[in-house]
This record gives structure tokens, C-alpha cells and sequence, in this order.
């Protein structure tokens, strides 16, 4: 694919975007009761704090691998065979 095609599709996606854009100015605007807007606020509270939940997650998950790929590494220094733990590790 060349540049040149690069070009011409970021053009296009950019053109949609404008229109999308355009389309939205041009819808006429809905105002939010005090219900709607406490109801959207608590589902923004409770998004956020699962992307949250998630993110810390993830992030143990990589300091356990970290931890396990640290010991892996430190028992092949010291000459110990590490085939058979990893055999278990992959066919789980």
C-alpha cells in the first residue's frame, strides 16, 4: 500500500468524521431532567470504578508474571531444569 493510498483513506475517514460531526451540531439539542443526569452520573461512577477494578487487576496479574519470570530466571542461573514447570504452565 503506498503513501499515496495512506493519504487518500486517512482523507476519507477524516471527511466522515466531519460530517458525523456536522450531523450531530445540527440535532436539536434534548435537555436532561435532574433524574436522568444523577442516573448518568452514578453509571459514570460505577463505569469508572470497574475500569478501574480492571486496570489494578491487570496490573497484578503483571507483577505475578514478573515474579514468576524472575524465579524462572534466577532457577536457570543457578543450573536447576525448568522444562518440566514450564511444560505444566503451558498445558493449563
Amino acid at each position: 500500500m503506498s503513501s499515496e493510498d495512506n493519504q487518500d483513506r486517512d482523507r476519507t475517514v477524516g471527511e466522515r468524521i466531519a460530517e458525523v460531526v456536522r450531523a450531530n451540531e445540527q440535532v436539536p439539542k434534548k435537555s436532561v431532567t435532574e433524574e436522568e443526569l444523577r442516573q448518568l452520573k452514578a453509571a459514570a461512577a460505577r463505569l469508572e470504578q470497574l475500569l478501574t477494578d480492571a486496570a489494578n487487576a491487570e496490573t497484578q496479574e503483571l507483577k505475578n508474571a514478573a515474579s514468576r519470570l524472575d524465579q524462572l530466571l534466577k532457577d536457570i542461573g543457578s543450573g536447576k531444569d525448568v522444562a518440566p514447570a514450564l511444560r505444566i504452565r503451558r498445558e493449563k
